[in-house]
């Protein structure tokens, strides 16, 4: 890892900026049917933000795969280029991208910063498999486990019965087996179509409806998540699982195991991070964007590594301030 330079805990009151912005660009796109659109603008609008910020950000994860959202490309410049503070970055300016689109819930926009080479470079894998569950699980599941093995154990750490457990799945073909391992268990499966960023923080955070994350989602979602759960001392493994035939290829040439499971602290290997998610359409985690006549009302989640504070934030944007920022940066 590189120097990074002085990192000042206040950051995060920055950062949430961003977010707020690319959730207030996507909100007028929700129910739309236009990922692009809507993708694009909240990319803009989180790229102008970023600039405001005195950080030397360096994109580790970007060029979204067919059919989802605009990303900014990997090794991409943003901030302001000289900061003291030299950071990697993984943004996700639509997280949940088919519930942007269908006007449903859990759509969010999320960012997470670390020093300059603590963000694991996933190279060309756009997608992981995790398991996420919270602080009492860490260190005490062997992801080579069987799916009953791992939910037996979990149960006991977490002090409940198994049919007691939830485990957040996304709801895709590929996970079809899964979902009858963990109901074959005994425990309840709660599944989404998208949202995997929400899941994990929930099965992080002791307390919530959500006991363990399990399946194959999305890199970029993983390595964002990773720093979010490091940060609040969760239980975080992963592995590379490519899905498309294209990316299979790419990882092959690449001499990339996708057998071996990464520990989080592999992921992530500095308490240095930062994590924010606002909410565009209100889900599992925040509330969506509201907008008034005057004001954009927000709710953002802020995770700070090096005190392991969460806050949840509810902010009003004045409508008229943003529009006025939006014309500045066009010009």
């Amino acid at each position: 890892m590189e120097t990074p330079g002085p990192v000042n805990p206040d950051l995060v009151y920055s950062l949430r900026r961003v977010t707020e912005r690319a959730a207030c660009a996507a909100f007028n796109w929700i129910g739309r049917g236009d990922a692009d659109d809507g993708g694009r603008a909240a990319l803009d609008a989180m790229r102008a933000a970023i600039a405001e910020i005195d950080i030397d950000a360096r994109v580790v994860i970007g060029e979204a795969t067919a059919g989802e959202a605009p990303q900014p490309q990997r090794g991409e410049h943003l901030g302001s280029p000289g900061a003291a503070f030299k950071a990697d970055i993984a943004v996700d300016p639509v997280e949940g991208t088919s519930y942007l689109v269908r006007g449903l819930t859990n759509a969010l926009s999320v960012l997470a910063v670390a020093p300059r080479g603590a963000m694991m470079n996933p190279g060309p894998a756009f997608y992981m498999e995790k398991f996420v569950a919270s602080a009492p699980a860490r260190g005490k599941i062997d992801p080579a486990w069987s799916t009953s093995k791992k939910l037996e154990e979990l149960a006991g750490i977490l002090n409940k019965d198994i049919s007691d457990l939830t485990v957040f799945v996304l709801e895709k073909p590929r996970h079809r087996a899964l979902v009858n391992e963990i109901l074959a268990a005994g425990a309840r499966v709660a599944m989404y179509p998208a949202g995997d960023v929400a899941g994990a923080l929930m099965a992080a955070v002791p307390g919530s409806s959500i006991d363990a994350l399990m399946g194959t989602g999305g890199t970029p979602e993983g390595v964002m998540s990773a720093c979010a759960v490091r940060a609040i001392g969760g239980e975080f493994l992963a592995r590379l699982d490519p899905q498309l035939q294209t990316e299979t290829q790419a990882v092959n040439d690449a001499g990339i195991d996708t057998q071996r499971w990464f520990e989080r602290d592999e992921l992530i290997t500095s308490d240095d991070v930062f994590f924010c998610a606002t909410g565009i359409t209100t889900g599992l985690m925040l509330e969506g964007v509201e907008k008034s006549k005057t004001h954009y009302k927000l709710q953002t989640m802020m995770i700070t590594g090096a005190s392991g504070e969460r806050q949840i934030m509810t902010s009003y944007l004045p409508i008229e301030r943003l529009a006025s920022v939006a014309a500045r940066d066009v010009a």
